[in-house]
């Protein structure tokens, strides 16, 4: 067994447990000491730092040592109000907290969930330990801050924001001086600040020394699923604010906020200056103003700082509750503006019906995806395409470089991360300075990411890129910053990004073949295109296109089709999308000995693919489970939580299962 030294570190020998009540026995005195104020360099002899500091605080805040437990907060409904306005730390902690908590049984300890101030929001363990902590209000509604009941394990790590144990008699409290606690603090993944802690507790029996890195692994995974819930409330932001954008000028910035007033996006709005000259700091995570979880127009509008100029304020409606809000900003106006009326945000009903430049379509899936990435365009997210090979992702990327906000006369830079070698890729993305590796440049040599400034950036295939250069794109997304290869200052970082992918990158996250948290730093808007073989008629209307486009390139009359050949074409699956229907066109023009094509012009592949007749096993299973989806949306009313616990998945499966079976998502 080891013992904690008073210096904090770690003694291991076979007299341990003398060693540790010798200890408790000094530490003991110097508390007494302290309490008798008795002079001297040696009051604090045997004592921690920390702890003594925290003695010294606890005595200033007038904390009684004889008091026999710590207060609790009065009645429930404050601890229910507390539970709102902490909703993500406990949805986060829920998970940990249960399954190690229900381990505890039998092991004298138990695990506890405070919120940023101390105030006890679970509490799980061993019967006998939870008995006897409620004597000394150890359990919900506890409030265990140091100002409220000196040093002990919660409070003195919420107060440092480091992980702290408090061992018997470092305790303030004379009561507490039986009991040994190892805390560690829960920081929002966002902007870092200490929201709450987690604290293994237990009579001075369970002192270990690995209690305390046991409190730091449990924070560490409640700041893990913190993060993941925090994208991807973040990502249904995005989309909500995209269904229903505010209209914008040319030299209006926006800025969407979440439920605590703190950034999730923003654009246009680099340096922005208020009314009175101030500039306005607008990084991501940054807290433009305290909703403190509670989103109404009253709150938003007199929250605002008054030298702001704003036009527009967007409240944002999320399973039946406002959950953030988006603003249009006016800059350098010489004439403080007039807030227009404010909506509420929610998911259209109906898309428009366009198609835009090269895409032709007219299946509703795919004009779909044309109308949500016109509108994605209006707002500098990233944004991800997903679709197979061949079914044009590129095309949808020019076409947010045709609507983006800066112009078409902005760079489009694209890299094929498939095609490029792994020794070189970091070279080509990034960028390097003179002498940064064998073979640079002379005079070095700029990398894509900044050739595509103000532009857009495309990364074709980013499924294919090597997991050991991913860390250093998730830095240049996050920071907005370019580092050269060799270089130490950065270089900003000023383009849109656009991402394609063939792959289901959830799961390749998943798998751990792809970094999880670049996908959902570029998942912030995903467009699904679909396959050829499930946009109907649009073969038929592609083949025309086509035909007309190569008559034209070849100098030829168009091709006319035999009848036989609508059936072949529509019943086949057509494995190569959209390009192998183009190439087949191509080789029709060039293959046909007089101007009408037959099916025996046709490659003998799509002769021998007849349309089945039946579905397939697996095209029943698809069908089934779809239907089960929609029943199930239709149980619970729309609520995606309840919806993906009914069917005992995760909301991101969930997310991934709605854009399989395009299934139109609406939030309640």
């Amino acid at each position: 067994m080891s013992s904690y030294k008073p210096d904090g570190s770690v003694a291991s020998d076979h007299g341990a447990a003398e060693a540790l009540n010798a200890d408790a026995a000094q530490v003991q005195r110097a508390w007494e000491r302290h309490l008798a104020n008795e002079p001297g360099a040696d009051g604090a002899a045997g004592v921690r730092n920390d702890i003594f500091s925290s003695w010294v605080r606890s005595s200033s805040a007038g904390i009684d040592p004889q008091r026999g437990e710590a207060p609790a907060a009065e009645g429930a409904d404050h601890v229910a109000q507390l539970r709102r306005a902490n909703r993500e730390l406990c949805d986060a902690a829920s998970g940990s907290i249960y399954r190690i908590g229900h381990m505890l049984n039998g092991t004298d300890a138990m695990l506890v969930l405070t919120e940023r101030h101390g105030t006890v929001m679970e509490a799980i363990g061993d019967r006998a330990t939870l008995e006897a902590a409620r004597e000394i209000n150890l359990h919900i509604g506890g409030q265990w801050r140091e100002e409220a009941v000196g040093t002990n394990g919660i409070g003195t790590a919420l107060w440092s924001g480091r992980p702290m144990f408090v061992h018997g008699s470092e305790h303030f409290v004379e009561t507490l001086k039986c009991w040994s606690c190892a805390a560690a603090p829960i920081r929002d993944p966002i902007d870092r600040s200490v929201i709450g802690a987690v604290d293994l507790s237990g009579f001075t029996s369970i002192f270990r020394e690995h209690n305390i890195a046991f409190a730091a692994a449990a924070a560490g995974e409640i700041e893990a699923a913190l993060a993941q819930g925090l994208s991807e409330e973040r990502i249904r932001l995005l989309e909500a604010l995209i269904e229903k954008i505010p209209a914008r000028g040319e030299d209006d910035g926006l800025l969407l906020l979440d439920r605590h007033g703190r950034i999730m996006h923003r654009c246009g709005v680099d340096g922005l200056v208020a009314r009175d000259g101030t500039v306005i700091d607008t990084r991501l995570g940054q807290r433009l103003i305290d909703l403190g979880g509670a989103v109404s127009l009253e709150a938003v509008t007199a929250a605002l700082p008054s030298t702001l100029e704003y036009r527009d304020v967007t409240t944002i409606d999320l399973d039946g509750e406002l959950r953030g809000v988006a603003l249009i900003l006016e800059q350098h106006r010489r004439q403080p503006s007039v807030p227009r009326a404010v909506q509420s945000i929610r998911p259209r009903a109906k898309p428009r019906r366009v198609t835009g430049g090269e895409i032709v379509a007219e299946c509703p899936a795919m004009l779909r995806a044309i109308d949500l990435t016109e509108r994605v365009a209006r707002v500098n997210a990233p944004v991800l395409i997903q679709g197979e090979t061949g079914t044009g992702k590129e095309l949808f990327a020019r076409l947010i470089h045709a609507e983006h906000s800066a112009g078409r006369d902005t760079p489009y830079v694209a890299v094929n991360c498939g095609a490029i070698s792994r020794e070189v890729f970091g070279g080509e993305l990034f960028g390097h300075v003179d002498g940064a590796f064998t073979g640079a440049l002379r005079q070095g040599k700029a990398g894509k990411l900044e050739e595509a400034k103000n532009g857009v950036f495309c990364l074709d295939e980013i499924g294919e890129m090597p997991l050991e250069l991913q860390p250093y794109l998730l830095r240049v997304l996050e920071e907005r910053v370019i580092h050269r290869i060799g270089e130490t200052h950065g270089r900003p970082f000023e383009a849109r990004l656009v991402a394609l992918t063939n792959r289901d990158l959830a799961a390749e996250a998943e798998a751990g073949r792809f970094r999880s948290d670049l996908y959902y730093r570029i998942d912030a808007v995903t467009v699904e295109v679909p396959p050829l073989r499930e946009r109907g008629d649009d073969i038929l209307l592609l083949l025309d296109h086509f035909n007309l486009r190569t008559a034209q390139d070849y100098g030829q009359q168009p091709l006319a089709f035999a009848p036989e050949l609508e059936g072949l074409f529509l019943g086949y699956r057509w494995p190569g999308n959209v390009r192998e229907l183009r190439n087949l066109v191509q080789r029709l023009h060039s293959v046909c000995g007089g101007r009408t094509a037959t099916a025996e012009d046709l490659p003998p592949g799509m002769i021998a693919e007849a349309p089945a007749d039946e579905p397939s096993a697996k095209d029943r299973l698809q069908d089934a489970e779809k239907t089960i989806i929609i029943k199930a949306f239709e149980r619970h009313n729309g609520n995606l939580s309840r919806v993906a616990e009914d069917l005992g998945i995760t909301r991101p499966t969930l997310y991934r299962r709605l854009r399989q079976h395009n299934i139109q998502r609406v939030y309640r």
